[in-house]
């Protein structure tokens, strides 16, 4: 899913540009925001030469329930302070100003008027999320309005791609060389954007155990930017059971 923005808002590139700008959509939940994240944004980015990772925390994601997400703007604020050092991160409210469920189709729609139809959109997901891609609100046209970033996630084998419904086939030889580290990245003809498959280094970090950790009193020191831990206390985030 995609995410939001809100006080920051990036401005639209400059249409002078002699280069299209190379965008890359980084959208979740960030419940929190965690290292995890930022290092997933920073190799991405090194490893296909974006210009710049839009951070776009989500709403309410259609695939996930609420129970357990903090107030979206404190989560938007959270990652607006995470990337405030990072010159070649922005965040969107794209997704929290908008009222209702956030689809990805309606968010890569505005951006795409936000931003100009010269710059190059890709969409980076990690594997998981990937593989219930067929349930999304206009998958294929999902697929000729943006490039897809498939991102590898523990656990997970991207040989599984062949299991995805409505996708194209991707050569399993070259699946099972990203699974074996032979290789790092694949790239497949899906859609008029292409999609990419990038083994990125395994990262062990996630949000579920960071906020178990805060509701247990203990310490989330490297695995939460300072700034961020510091908010959750502030604000008293994820104290209290789900």
């Amino acid at each position: 899913m995609m995410s939001p923005d809100s006080e920051s808002q990036p401005s639209a590139p400059s249409t002078q540009q002699s280069c299209p700008l190379r965008l890359g959509l980084l959208g979740g939940s960030f419940n929190p925001v965690h290292n995890g994240h930022l290092a997933i944004a920073r190799q991405t980015r090194e490893a296909l030469g974006l210009d710049q990772i839009l951070f776009i925390p989500t709403s309410h994601p259609p695939h996930k329930p609420n129970g357990s997400l903090a107030p979206a703007q404190d989560r938007y604020e959270m990652v607006r302070l995470a990337i405030d050092s990072e010159p070649a991160s922005a965040i969107s409210d794209v997704e929290i100003r908008r009222p209702g469920k956030s689809y990805s189709i309606d968010t890569v729609r505005l951006l795409q008027q936000e931003y100009g139809a010269q710059t190059q959109l890709f969409f980076l997901i990690g594997l998981d999320a990937f593989l219930d891609f067929p349930s999304w609100r206009e998958p294929q046209t999902l697929l000729e309005l943006c490039r897809f970033v498939i991102l590898s996630r523990p656990g997970l084998s991207f040989r599984s791609l062949s299991t995805v419904a409505r996708l194209p086939p991707i050569p399993y030889p070259s699946l099972a060389d990203l699974d074996a580290d032979r290789i790092s990245r694949i790239e497949a003809p899906i859609g008029t954007q292409g999609l990419i498959c990038l083994k990125l280094p395994p990262c062990a970090i996630s949000a579920s155990d960071i906020r178990a950790r805060i509701r247990q009193g203990l310490s989330a020191a490297n695995l939460l930017p300072p700034v961020v831990e510091s908010y959750i206390l502030h604000h008293h985030l994820y104290q209290r059971g789900p």
